[in-house]
């Protein structure tokens, strides 16, 4: 039975029975790409995070089977108090709106429908076109576009896209592989940095000696004119945040050469192929 559900008061009540919120939601694996805080999505795509019932953020009413009798209709004085809406819809779609401050509207309105009539004094809060976030529960899959939206109904999703702390930092550029100025400190790594250190730690734990030395030589290949590397300390130095940003890229391996016309590009996004 489709049922709309209502977060307030650290508690799930009913809003509404035998109505669902969006149409023609269905699951489309071809538009959605694994979760990775790099990533630019194109218009039509959405993030996933596979498996999601097994993650520590999912909340128990996804892992439960939904059964609308359970929860109370929610009392008017809480109504103001809703953080975020659940329209569970043909079975297995369950589909969430954050509802901040700035979608609750309380104006003079006209209301037309089978009467015309003035209103006034009425609280409303508005419906967006598409959902924040929409789990498949036969799938397990949560698919989204912007995680920090959704951070505040997921809590903790947000260590997918941790920062590194000022210790992470401070390791990374403690590595054998960096001559970092002496007038370049932690505090002068910008966030987006801070992002990528965290994802190139985890890179860097997976490299052999071997592959190291290869990244080295394949970062000095594509960044010798913007990357300054010094051959016989097998070193680079960095001095700004922007030199910063290149050798994290080249660690990734975002730098590669069409096979047609030999030019060298940047991979802006990066998915993994299966």
């Amino acid at each position: 039975m489709d049922c709309i559900i209502a977060r307030a008061s650290k508690r799930y009540w009913k809003l509404l029975s035998d109505e669902k919120l969006y149409k023609n939601i269905s699951y489309d694996d071809s538009s959605y790409v694994e979760y990775s805080h790099d990533h630019n999505l194109d218009e039509e795509c959405w993030f996933k995070i596979e498996n999601f019932s097994s993650q520590d953020f999912c909340p128990k009413i996804l892992k439960i089977e939904f059964d609308s009798k359970e929860y109370d209709s929610i009392t008017r004085d809480n109504f103001n108090s809703i953080k975020y809406i659940l329209s569970v819809q043909d079975e297995n779609i369950y589909c969430f709106q954050k509802t901040p401050k700035s979608s609750y509207l309380r104006k003079k309105f006209i209301s037309i429908g089978d009467n015309i009539a003035l209103e006034e004094n009425k609280t409303v809060f508005t419906i967006n076109n598409i959902p924040d976030a929409v789990y498949f529960k036969d799938k397990d899959v949560l698919i989204f576009r912007n995680i920090a939206t959704i951070s505040s109904v997921f809590r903790g999703i947000d260590q997918l896209y941790r920062e590194a702390t000022n210790e992470d930092v401070d390791n990374f550029l403690s590595n054998n592989f960096i001559n970092k100025d002496e007038n370049f400190s932690t505090e002068n790594v910008s966030k987006p940095n801070r992002k990528r250190i965290a994802m190139v730690i985890d890179t860097l734990s997976k490299l052999d000696n071997d592959s190291k030395n290869k990244i080295l030589n394949y970062i000095n290949e594509y960044c010798g004119d913007n990357l300054n590397f010094n051959k016989e300390t097998q070193k680079f130095n960095i001095s700004t945040d922007n030199e910063l940003k290149i050798l994290l890229y080249g660690i990734e391996q975002r730098f590669y050469t069409t096979p047609i016309g030999n030019e060298k590009r940047l991979a802006n996004s990066i998915i993994k192929l299966k």
